[in-house]
């Protein structure tokens, strides 16, 4: 099982986005128990808030809810709990990195990197305002780690 942990700053926008959508994902895709996705903040200033009103609208605008939603903060426990950190920008990596202490095992990416693009960032709407191109890259984002656990699963079975 692939446990993945999606970050972001206030964990009520970009990394749950990305946590509802890589589920839906997953479950398109029958592999639910492959899978156990969860996401979190670098920072405190949302937690136990919902995902903010604009992204929820834009994920159930594409048939994905995102009720049960709290904000949390990322803790240095999380780093040994999960497999995969994945940040939205370079300064939620750089938080990612100062939270738990390094990246001893490579854990630690972009989410853009799973869509061929290892220093694109995935704005922040709560910014730009721009919902749709972060539906956008988190969903090709999404896709493309899907595709990266398949083909490491092959590999992991000797197949190519």
């Amino acid at each position: 099982m692939t446990k993945t942990l999606f970050v972001c700053h206030g964990n009520i926008c970009r990394s749950p986005m990305a946590e509802f959508v890589m589920n839906d994902l997953v479950k398109k895709a029958k592999m639910e128990s492959q899978f156990h996705i969860e996401s979190a903040a670098t920072s405190t200033e949302e937690t136990g808030n919902p995902v903010y009103p604009p992204a929820r609208r834009k994920l159930a605008e594409h048939g994905t809810d995102s009720d049960g939603h709290a904000a949390r903060q990322l803790r240095n426990e999380d780093y040994d709990r999960f497999d995969l950190l994945i940040g939205m920008d370079k300064a939620n990596l750089r938080n990612i990195y100062w939270i738990c202490g390094g990246d001893f095992d490579g854990k630690i990416h972009l989410l853009m990197e799973y869509a061929g693009d290892p220093e694109a960032e995935v704005a922040d709407p709560w910014y730009t305002d721009d919902f749709e191109t972060t539906w956008q890259d988190v969903l090709e984002g999404c896709t493309g780690l899907l595709e990266w656990h398949t083909q490491q699963q092959k590999i992991g079975e000797g197949t190519s």
